[in-house]
């Protein structure tokens, strides 16, 4: 089932999601200063293209910087992104097929509301298990 649904996914939103966030990645890159952040549009961009079977959890040690990070993140990024998978969720939602899609896009959204400090593991691993974003 989940194979089913990554590549219901893969054409439906993964790669118009991932195209939006290796764009905003490259955009970021650009500067030296943000270039923290592209590397993370570039993490989120392998995530939704393949996010069923996988988990985003707190990283041990992320603290008050990953804080900071976020509130930069959500300024540059986080909200357009985020706008973007509530967009998408509502559009794929209008179709029986596309409801769990539009589902895993709302989790997105808030996936990219403030990615920093987190990270991807699979679903099997302990950590995904302990109230985790999981697909």
């Amino acid at each position: 089932m989940r194979t089913l649904l990554n590549l219901l996914w893969f054409f439906f939103s993964g790669v118009w999601l991932a195209i939006g966030y290796a764009v905003a990645g490259v955009i970021l890159c650009l500067l030296i200063i943000t270039i923290p952040f592209g590397v993370a549009c570039f993490r989120l961009a392998g995530f939704v293209i393949w996010p069923f079977g996988r988990s985003l959890v707190p990283k041990p040690g992320a603290g008050a910087p990953s804080a900071v990070a976020n509130v930069i993140w959500f300024v540059l990024v986080g909200l357009w992104m985020a706008l973007a998978h509530l967009v998408l969720g509502l559009v794929l939602c209008l179709t029986i097929i596309g409801i769990p899609l539009g589902l895993g896009n709302f989790k997105l959204a808030a996936v990219a509301i403030a990615p920093l400090g987190k990270e991807i593991v699979p679903t099997s691993d302990p950590r995904a298990q302990l109230g985790a974003i999981s697909f």
